[in-house]
């Protein structure tokens, strides 16, 4: 027998999958811009500034800065550890980004199964619907923004 270690192809599958980083080009405008959103106010967070001001320039809205700060407080309230983000130039999103990005389309979709599915075994029932209702929210903003 070899040294290397034999997987299954499902599972073999599963491992590529989970090593090949998703692209920030496979999420809806609104989900991307969510998660362009999320890395600006992580790393505001970082230096210690107000992330509203530069926010509100970035989406050119002040409602919609406001439903993002929201809806990135009540990850942080909800999300089971510390959310990984990437750098605001990558292309590619960490899987807390595509997980946030899934369940931020499932929203603008109006797909609460999606969203519950994209959530599924990372939060807790009883607080995604927090994360449901400020996902709405900003959904609403960005329509209203157009």
């Amino acid at each position: 027998m070899s040294g290397k270690p034999f997987f299954f192809p499902k599972t073999q599958n599963l491992l590529e999958a989970l090593a090949t980083p998703p692209p920030l080009t496979s999420l809806g405008p609104i989900a991307a811009r969510f998660v362009h959103a999320l890395r600006l106010i992580a790393f505001y967070e970082r230096i210690g500034r107000d992330p509203v001001p530069d926010l509100a320039a970035k989406l050119d809205s002040v409602d919609v800065a406001a439903k993002a700060l929201i809806l990135a407080q009540e990850l942080a309230a909800t999300w089971p550890e510390k959310i990984t983000v990437k750098r605001s130039c990558c292309r590619y999103m960490s899987h807390d980004e595509a997980t946030i990005g899934a369940f931020v389309d499932a929203a603008t979709a109006g797909d609460r199964r999606g969203f519950e599915r994209a959530l599924y075994g990372l939060v807790r029932p009883e607080r995604a619907h927090r994360l449901w209702e400020a996902a709405l929210a900003l959904v609403s903003a960005e329509l209203r923004s157009l």
